[in-house]
């Protein structure tokens, strides 16, 4: 059964008494007989275990029991638990999956910040411990160069397991999963970042005619560069604008160190950062669409005038938000936005989909989406000076973040690898991919043409309204989510070489130290560049430029 919208998935619940859910005669087949309650224990209610079982049968999943009867796989994934991001679906379709192929699925979870040491060191020493890595898009500079992971082009289509579409993966997020021509990654997460802000603020004439009034200029509604949030966040941060007698927030971020932080620069840098030729935006050069390093000797670029400049206005923009963001986790930035305390933030997809569940939002029907500002300012490695352009500012997409996705490894016995396929095969099938991506507990975010609205996909806005969505919001999020991923002329070059979490997390230390004013942003990046300097030599120089060459698609 070909499915295409959520409808089908949710079409049957209104006919569905409120007791536990079992497959009628009609959908005689592996799960015949059982119940949405015995499927998924780990549901919080009843529509969400009776979509998942709408979901489960649409996917169609071919009877396996006859190869996998009595096999095990193992998968290593973020810590996150039951409930947790990219863990949590693991857990939640482990009974299905396990029905349908008789086979047994072991959950090793790792704090972030372990996930690649603990894995490569399991590599290295051959312990052979996981078949399945739920991976960072950066670890593939060391499990590709190191052999570790298999690619999977000969499995898809093959008779006997679950259907995906890789066509349908979002061409900025599918070169992610890919390497040389060759695909290792199979469709799960999607990330990139976007601009969210309080709606019902910006449209209200009252604020709009405040704004006016005190700054001479029109309230950017949506902001549509960086330095239009500025305007924005700055003009509200200590007022009460949300009616609650205390003064609220401009921006919510999260920038503790050794917890993603980092990733808010990324996105907000590239625009300062890295430029594209017009007449060939993909192409890259020694001076376009590159933001790292120069792909000729690996010099850091990480101190270049444009990433100063970026890092300085960040520091701009976070002072229009609590001094608590620079101890922030991820989830108390999400929470301060979704609480309806601050008027914007720029984060991943899961902030459309979390400002939807009332157990944590107070913002559903409020909700303003955009693709990441570009900047009306920015330095041209080639020219070798800012430019300024009001008119035409510097737009760069982003694919910022993990897109995290299985990979398998080239360890474990064929047999095995096939049973690991199933399972990621399984959540990529689109009735469950869109199940995943639409309950936003589990941080799977958008990244393929049936999570999106037309021209880049099939998804409608009634199909989100079925999974519980605002109607406004959905039409928000889901459409800057698909001019992000799709409208924008460039991409930030994306970091896949050995060393990566290495090169982060010099980045992060000093970028944390530059915010509480330990250094200056200069100084700050001045020490990354020659930091970065050392872990290449160690690493070795003809090495790196090789495999970092490859990455970004350099040829010289």
């Amino acid at each position: 059964m070909k499915f295409r919208s959520l409808v089908l998935i949710f079409a049957l619940l209104s006919a569905l008494m409120l007791g536990a859910v079992s497959v009628g005669a009609q959908d005689e087949g592996i799960f015949a007989g059982m119940t949405a309650e015995e499927l998924f224990p780990g549901a919080v209610n009843e529509f969400e275990a009776n979509s998942a079982m709408e979901a489960l049968l649409a996917a169609n999943l071919p009877d396996a029991t006859d190869r996998f009867a009595g096999q095990t796989i193992t998968a290593a994934v973020i810590q996150g638990g039951p409930r947790g991001g990219i863990s949590g679906p693991l857990f939640f379709w482990r009974d299905a999956f396990e029905k349908a192929t008789g086979a047994t699925l072991e959950i090793v979870e790792l704090p972030i910040d372990q996930l690649l040491t603990t894995t490569a060191t399991d590599f290295l020493t051959g312990q052979n411990t996981f078949d399945i890595v739920y991976v960072g898009s950066w670890f593939y500079g060391d499990y590709i160069s190191n052999g570790w992971i298999i690619p999977i082009d000969d499995f898809i289509g093959r008779e006997g397991f679950p259907e995906w579409d890789p066509s349908a993966i979002a061409p900025a997020l599918d070169v992610l999963m890919t390497w040389e021509g060759q695909r290792y990654g199979v469709l799960n997460d999607g990330d990139a970042q976007l601009l969210y802000f309080r709606k019902d603020i910006l449209d209200d004439p009252e604020w709009q005619a405040a704004f006016l009034e005190e700054t001479g200029t029109e309230l950017p509604n949506p902001p549509r560069t960086w330095q239009e949030l500025l305007a924005v966040t700055s003009f509200f941060n200590g007022r009460d604008w949300n009616g609650d007698g205390d003064p609220d927030d401009g921006i919510s971020l999260h920038l503790q160190q050794r917890n993603q932080g980092h990733f808010h620069y990324m996105s907000l840098s590239a625009s300062f950062a890295q430029t594209f030729d017009p007449a060939d935006p993909s192409r890259v050069t020694e001076t376009r669409n590159v933001y790292w390093f120069n792909p000729v000797d690996m010099t850091p670029l990480i101190n270049s005038p444009g990433h100063v400049a970026a890092l300085e206005f960040l520091k701009e923009l976070v002072a229009t938000g609590p001094e608590a963001q620079i101890g922030w986790q991820l989830a108390d930035a999400w929470d301060n936005f979704l609480s309806g305390n601050a008027i914007a933030t720029f984060s991943w997809g899961d902030v459309g989909s979390l400002a939807q569940d009332p157990s944590r939002s107070t913002i559903q029907g409020k909700l303003g989406a955009a693709p990441i500002p570009c900047s009306d300012t920015w330095y041209d490695l080639e020219l070798g000076e800012f430019v300024t352009d009001t008119e035409n500012p510097n737009c760069i997409g982003n694919t910022v973040g993990g897109s995290w996705h299985g990979v398998i490894s080239s360890r474990s016995d064929p047999l095995t690898q096939e049973l690991a396929y199933y399972w990621l095969a399984m959540q990529a099938t689109e009735p469950i991919s869109f199940w995943n991506m639409a309950f936003g507990w589990t941080g799977v975010d958008p990244g393929a043409s049936f999570h999106l609205f037309e021209p880049e996909g099939t998804a409608t806005v009634e199909d989100f309204v079925n999974a519980g969505f605002d109607p406004n919001d959905a039409e928000q999020y889901i459409t800057a989510y698909g001019d992000n991923l799709f409208d924008k002329p460039a991409f930030q070059t994306y970091l896949r070489i050995p060393g990566t979490p290495e090169y982060w997390d010099i980045l992060d230390q000093r970028l944390a130290e530059a915010m509480i004013d330990q250094f200056t942003p200069q100084e700050a990046l001045d020490l990354v560049a020659e930091e970065w300097e050392a872990v290449t030599d160690d690493l070795g120089r003809e090495a790196q430029i090789e495999v970092y060459q490859a990455a970004i698609g350099f040829e010289g």
